[in-house]
């Protein structure tokens, strides 16, 4: 699971996150959103481990990622929306520098990297240099690589930019699927429809500031929404708190 006490992230004299707190149980496919610098990204590297906090705590799996981070890594995965991959190793050669790294013994390794790369149909390229993959290509092998160590926790930023239909349809069921066995997954995303249909809760976050959090239908009611439309709902939320904010 995830814990957030009263997470405060600075830049300089700019609040990017202010005294965020947040529990996900395990389990629950949790989708984060907000506008365009409303502290999403900054909230999923702190959780990653990338930032530290300027004040309060956060937890994965009950290790601080602050003063804990190797063993809240060793439970979770992270997937950038920009992910870095090495492109001077085949995809079959970056799985196993993962699961080297994870300390994964060599049949288990060999066993999960057959059968991330048959799911998501790249066989024909597992033994080409990443440097010839398509954009979607890397998105398939980030997401295998975070799969393979078979996290309890996985942190995504966008997951499915820069994918077909064929495999947003794949990447929604995996994720779907991984919660439904218990793996908590905290997803930040732009794409509201996306949200919508796979979020067991969704939060809203604005200028740094949580200004909403539960289900569509708790959401509806606290924007007194007419319509059960996660857009209607998420602007209405956001613009009644950019007004309050001036007032």
């Amino acid at each position: 699971m995830i814990e957030i006490f009263g997470l405060v992230k600075d830049f300089g004299k700019v609040r990017a996150v202010n005294h965020l707190t947040l529990r996900i149980p395990q389990g629950e496919f949790f989708g984060f959103l907000g506008p365009n610098g409303a502290g999403k990204t900054t909230t999923i590297k702190i959780l990653a481990g990338l930032l530290r906090p300027t004040a309060g705590m956060a937890l994965v799996g009950g290790f601080d990622i602050a003063s804990d981070i190797v063993r809240a890594k060793q439970i979770s995965s992270y997937i950038p929306d920009k992910p870095f991959i090495y492109e001077k190793l085949t995809g079959r050669e970056f799985l196993r520098f993962i699961t080297d790294l994870y300390r994964i013994s060599k049949k288990d390794a060999i066993r999960r990297e057959g059968e991330l790369i048959e799911l998501f149909s790249m066989g024909e390229w597992a033994d080409e240099l990443i440097e010839g993959y398509s954009h979607g290509m890397r998105q398939k092998m980030v997401m295998s690589a975070a799969l393979i160590t078979d996290p309890k926790t996985i942190i995504v930023d966008e997951p499915m930019v820069g994918l077909d239909p064929k495999s947003i349809k794949l990447v929604k069921d995996i994720y779907t699927n991984l919660a439904r066995r218990g793996v908590t997954i905290f997803m930040s995303t732009h794409t509201l429809v996306h949200a919508e249909e796979m979020c067991d809760r969704i939060g809203i976050i604005n200028r740094g500031r949580l200004i909403a959090v539960g289900s569509i239908d708790e959401l509806m009611e606290q924007a007194r929404a007419k319509e059960r439309e996660l857009e209607e709902i998420f602007f209405t939320l956001t613009e009644e708190e950019v007004a309050e904010a001036r007032q």
